[in-house]
């Protein structure tokens, strides 16, 4: 079946609908919950779009007589045995009785997973492999299921989604997230909201050439973010080989989540992501091939830690003030790998803020506040990670490696009343960028100086002494005789209206 489908998925409501009616015949495949489905349709994604794009550079190479080595060979490439005109399908679907099932799962699946173990396997291979790292076969309930999925999946072909919207990993995982969210799973811990990371990653505006690192990626939303932030300003063919090879470097820990974002940076145009499988915190790694020629000190982290975690003694020993608050540790990473000079936005819950009774933490700022300029903290409204299951109250610390805190700046949005279906967006920061470049104060912002800060012992906390005062101060006597008042004009109303007969 070749497209048939002309339409254009040109708004993220038709790409979003079209990818729900591929995960309807998932969960009545007996993948019933997100959980389970969202795994199976990423490396489904992911082996769709990287074949239509093997296909395409070959074409390129060809037109200038170069050859190209592609990362999969048939009868393994998804042309091979997924497309509905592929060799490989039909001659499985005209074999016997449950032989396309037994493909996918006896060798199609097994050899994905261990390419990265052939002699002189390349970068993308590797990546394949690790995309495939926490899948063991299919679990759809039956072939006609399967081959149903894969020809929704084929017709999702470049040529109908539109550009800005093509690639659809980070949309179908931010649903995933936000629904293990509401089930209290915690997704806050590698869901951000696309608008907050949108709004810090113009704040920290990375350049080419700038190499970006998130400690604990989750699916990739900072490095993606910045990836498309970073490629307005390509000029060269250099500008985009040093992009797509040499700029993004994450880790992470979760065996769910580590799949994704491979897959997601690879779809979004990252052609060698470097993530490292693993604790940063503990130095255990799972698998580091992807993590190779790194840079020991980056130029921009961007990241969000988990909020309210726990670590243990391995952990601990790594640090210099020892903490079993993730968050905190984070902190100390991040400080610990920036170059001079270096800019940061971080995503920070309030208590590491206010926080002085742990010596870890007001240790922690101290390095902060000494070892870099923390120029600006905006103070978030409470729920902003609401969809993610978090309801910790959260702030965005901003700060440049190698010169002193002097003083803060700090803009305030705590006021706005965020709900799950009006969440907070980039709208919500225009007031923000225009006074951004004079940091000017207003109802909204004020600075700090360090040694306010010193004497407070390193409490970090927004409290706005601009805010106009709409507190209500009438007292309950008065506000009952108000009451009482309405009531006695209301009565006369309805006695009025009775007696015309209405």
């Amino acid at each position: 079946m070749q497209n048939n489908n002309n339409r254009k998925l040109n708004t993220p409501q038709s790409l979003n609908s079209y990818i729900k009616s591929i995960c309807d015949i998932m969960r009545r495949s007996g993948r019933a919950s997100a959980l389970q489905y969202v795994p199976e349709l990423t490396w489904m994604l992911f082996l769709r779009i990287l074949d239509e794009r093997e296909e395409k550079e070959a074409e390129q190479r060809e037109a200038i007589s170069v050859e190209f080595r592609p990362s999969l060979e048939y009868p393994y490439r998804w042309r091979d045995w997924a497309s509905p005109e592929g060799k490989k399908r039909k001659e499985l679907q005209n074999s016997s009785l449950g032989a396309f099932m037994s493909f996918v799962n006896g060798e199609l699946i097994p050899y994905l997973r261990n390419i990265k173990n052939n002699p002189g396997a390349n970068s993308r291979q590797k990546i394949i492999s690790e995309v495939f790292s926490s899948t063991e076969r299919t679990y759809i309930d039956t072939e006609r299921n399967l081959l149903d999925i894969f020809d929704k999946i084929h017709t999702l072909s470049v040529d109908i989604i539109d550009e800005t919207h093509m690639f659809p990993i980070s949309q179908v995982y931010e649903g995933l997230l936000q629904k293990m969210g509401e089930k209290n799973n915690d997704g806050g811990q590698f869901f951000t909201p696309r608008e907050i990371i949108r709004v810090m990653v113009k704040i920290v505006d990375p350049k080419i050439g700038e190499t970006v690192y998130d400690p604990c990626c989750g699916t990739g939303g900072f490095l993606a973010q910045s990836y498309q932030h970073m490629k307005q300003g390509v000029n060269t063919g250099e500008d985009i080989e040093t992009l797509k090879t040499k700029t993004f470097y994450g880790r992470e820990k979760e065996n769910l989540v580590y799949p994704v974002v491979l897959a997601n940076l690879v779809l979004q145009g990252i052609d060698e992501p470097h993530i490292w499988h693993g604790n940063a915190l503990t130095g255990l790694e799972v698998y580091g091939g992807l993590f190779s020629n790194v840079p020991t000190l980056f130029d921009v982290v961007l990241t969000n830690p988990p909020f309210g975690g726990k670590e243990g003694k391995d952990a601990k020993i790594r640090f210099a003030y020892k903490t079993s608050a993730t968050q905190v540790l984070f902190l100390q990473h991040v400080i610990d790998n920036l170059k001079p000079g270096g800019r940061c936005g971080i995503v920070m819950d309030e208590g590491v803020l206010f926080r002085t009774n742990e010596n870890a933490f007001i240790q922690t700022k101290r390095k902060l506040l000494n070892e870099c300029n923390l120029w600006c903290i905006v103070s978030l409204p409470p729920k902003v990670f609401l969809n993610a299951g978090a309801a910790s109250k959260t702030n965005l610390l901003f700060f440049i490696k190698g010169e002193p805190t002097k003083r803060i700046w700090y803009y305030d949005l705590s006021d706005l009343n965020i709900t799950k279906k009006k969440p907070l967006t980039f709208h919500n920061f225009e007031e923000f960028f225009r006074i951004l470049k004079n940091k000017e104060s207003g109802e909204r912002s004020w600075f700090v100086p360090i040694e306010e800060i010193e004497e407070k012992n390193y409490d970090l906390k927004a409290v706005n002494p601009n805010r106009k005062d709409n507190e209500d101060k009438r007292t309950p006597e008065e506000l009952i005789s108000i009451i009482e008042s309405q009531a006695l004009e209301i009565e006369k109303a309805l006695k009025s209206l009775k007696r015309k007969g209405l």
